[in-house]
């Protein structure tokens, strides 16, 4: 399984980018998949996740700017990042959940496969 993010780049705050992550797994519509970022010297935390059955889920922390899709036909999920902030600023991983459902969509143990990530810096 592999897992390619891109999108990421230089946004002035206020701006708006989006994440494009392309995955090589079987029976892509049957998975969750989820978005985390890890920003420089923190953890890396829990962004939002769109279920096989296009549930979509947001931290507190992005609920209202960002917008997670999926494109089955294309073995890809979007996250559309709006208003964006110099705190979102960080690292942006998407992973395969096979394991995830409603009540453990933040935890990283529900996600078995991982991207390399791709850079988003928010900053004027």
């Amino acid at each position: 399984v592999q897992l390619q993010a891109s999108g990421g780049g230089l946004a002035q705050p206020g701006g708006s980018l989006r994440l494009s992550c392309v995955a090589s797994v079987s029976n892509f519509d049957y998975h969750a998949i989820g978005w985390f970022r890890q920003a420089p010297g923190k953890e890396r935390e829990w962004v939002s996740c769109i279920s096989s059955s296009d549930s979509t889920y947001y931290a507190d922390s992005v609920k209202g700017r960002f917008t997670i899709s999926r494109d089955n036909a294309k073995n890809t999920v979007y996250l559309q990042m709006n208003s964006l902030r110099p705190e979102d600023t960080a690292v942006y991983y998407c992973a395969v959940g096979p394991s995830v459902i409603s009540s453990n969509v933040a935890s990283e143990t529900a996600y078995a496969y991982w991207g390399q990530g791709t850079l988003v810096t928010v900053s004027n």
